[in-house]
């Protein structure tokens, strides 16, 4: 019996999935497992690293189960993950810091500190614009906590952090790959090497920093204990890894120049393929992340999607026990026969906060909201909302590469089974939709890489591209089109003119929370 199977980990915030793939993207079993996050406060939101473990060893064994698999079949794993929160492990890979979720905020006024000492310069070196990441927390750790980042040997991902259990690493062996540098804020991400004068900035010690090593690259095997909580082998090679964003672009084929990704998640996500590298300075709205792939390049920018389609639906509910709380199938229903651009009203989906360019206070609001609005118009304004906020992106994306042709946008997440939503994403973007088919992309993604690791998969870009097939292509619509147009242009003012108004509006309640607690 051959080692052909690989197994693919996702760390993701409030689960961890894994799942048990062939060489070929056949998934074969997959289970999931819930997450805590624990929140101590206001900005306060941290989870325990031991859990992402016991989650990880747990969904492995039970995937494992569902797939039937003989566990000398299992030729490598990977674990992938959330990327823009960390955590620190001492010199025998022992939590010293908990994992400070990229929920958490407490950091607000380092990255504020930062972008004020370094400027520009910080965008141009790393790829990405100052917002809450690695050193932003890490020098809150500094200035707030000293003596427990002093115990700190090093800074590492959730990903690596079980890899590292997985095969009894110790605090020397931490390591990093790649496709998280620009979060860190710590590097020249072009050279892929730690900046001094980032690192110097952020006010940690040279010493802290894990070694930088390729995705692929086996950074240990299986421990005897690990194995028996996985329902594996002892020895089987474990991988590198990489980011959940990153997983998922290449385990959804997101690897040649001129394609786009939509992660219709909790988290919308729009992702790009480019050659280049071209950090957004000017626009401080795109992220520029290492791809998978050598060579590639993928622009970012995000907002929280799926989370509006679950406030709506609280909204509409209301707590009321004697109804059904409805659903997304519930909100979407009859939205195809409004007209595009829900007769002239605009949503602005920024309810957390506008993520980049960076602008916290920020929130939500319908604009052109009249009397002979419903609750469809509504619904189909936010989901247009969505849609305007990506097509911000494009623009930032082809002001930076402007020959960059752009040839379709593959969806995944649990918004692309909604063709009504990605009806409007294809006629506002001007982009032909396709949901991909893969499982659970991101899972295969981390597979690909371990199969790479370990020598089953031999060119990553080409076994991405054949095991991710689309269906349910979707054009755009030339009218609508022509609708969003004007109607993107009303987003685009309107946007600009929020910060302001907003800033304003945050201020009164702090003032009216600081007079309730006096």
């Amino acid at each position: 019996m051959t080692d052909d199977l690989l197994i693919g980990v996702d760390l993701g915030t409030t689960a961890t999935k894994a799942a048990v793939f062939t060489a070929d993207g056949t998934q074969l079993g997959a289970a999931t497992a819930p997450t805590e996050l624990r929140w101590h406060g206001p900005g306060e939101v941290d989870q325990d690293p031991d859990a992402f473990y016991a989650a990880a060893t747990d969904t492995i064994r039970r995937a494992m189960e569902a797939a039937g698999a003989d566990p000398a079949r299992v030729a490598g794993l990977a674990v992938t993950g959330q990327m823009a929160g960390m955590l620190g492990v001492d010199r025998d890979w022992r939590p010293a810091l908990p994992y400070d979720s990229w929920l958490d905020t407490r950091c607000r006024d380092e990255r504020d500190a930062l972008d004020r000492e370094l400027g520009d310069e910080l965008t141009r070196l790393t790829g990405c614009p100052p917002m809450v990441n690695h050193g932003p927390k890490l020098r809150w750790w500094a200035r707030n906590r000293p003596e427990e980042l002093a115990r700190m040997r090093a800074f590492v991902m959730p990903g690596a952090y079980v890899a590292g259990r997985l095969c009894g690493l110790a605090g020397d062996d931490a390591f990093i790959d790649p496709s998280y540098l620009h979060f860190t804020g710590l590097v020249d991400a072009r050279a892929g090497e730690w900046s001094p004068r980032l690192v110097d900035a952020v006010g940690i010690r040279p010493d802290q920093l894990p070694r930088i090593v390729p995705s692929t690259t086996v950074v240990g095997t299986l421990t005897a204990a690990a194995a028996g909580h996985c329902g594996l082998r002892p020895g089987t090679p474990v991988a590198a890894g990489l980011g959940d964003t990153a997983a998922g672009a290449l385990g959804a084929g997101l690897v040649r120049p001129g394609r786009l990704l939509d992660t219709a998640g909790t988290a919308a996500i729009l992702a790009g393929a480019t050659a280049e590298y071209r950090p957004d300075v000017d626009g401080r709205t795109l992220i520029l992340m290492r791809g998978a792939v050598e060579g590639l390049w993928i622009p970012l920018a995000y907002l929280s999607g799926g989370s509006l389609v679950d406030w709506f639906c609280d909204l509409l509910h209301d707590g009321d026990e004697r109804i059904p709380r409805p659903g997304f199938a519930d909100l979407v229903a009859g939205l195809e026969d409004l007209p595009a651009g829900a007769d002239g009203l605009v949503f602005v989906p920024h309810l957390d906060g506008r993520i980049l360019p960076s602008s916290p206070d920020m929130g939500g609001a319908w604009v052109g909201l009249r009397r002979g609005h419903g609750r469809r118009h509504l619904a189909k304004a936010m989901l247009e909302g969505v849609a305007y906020e990506y097509a911000l992106y494009l623009e930032r994306l082809r002001t930076l590469n402007p020959t960059l042709e752009l040839t379709e946008a593959r969806v995944i997440g649990g918004g692309a089974r909604s063709a009504v939503w990605n009806q409007i994403k294809a006629s506002v973007l001007g982009v032909p939709y396709a949901t991909a088919t893969v499982g659970d992309v991101s899972c295969w993604g981390a597979a690909l890489i371990a199969g790479t690791a370990v020598g089953l998969v031999d060119d990553l870009a080409d076994a991405a591209e054949r095991a991710a097939p689309v269906a349910d292509r979707t054009s755009p619509r030339p009218k609508d089109t022509s609708v969003y147009r004007d109607l993107f242009d009303v987003y685009r003012d309107v946007v600009a003119r929020l910060d302001e108004p907003f800033d304003r509006l945050a201020a009164h309640r702090a003032a009216v929370a600081t007079e309730a607690r006096a």
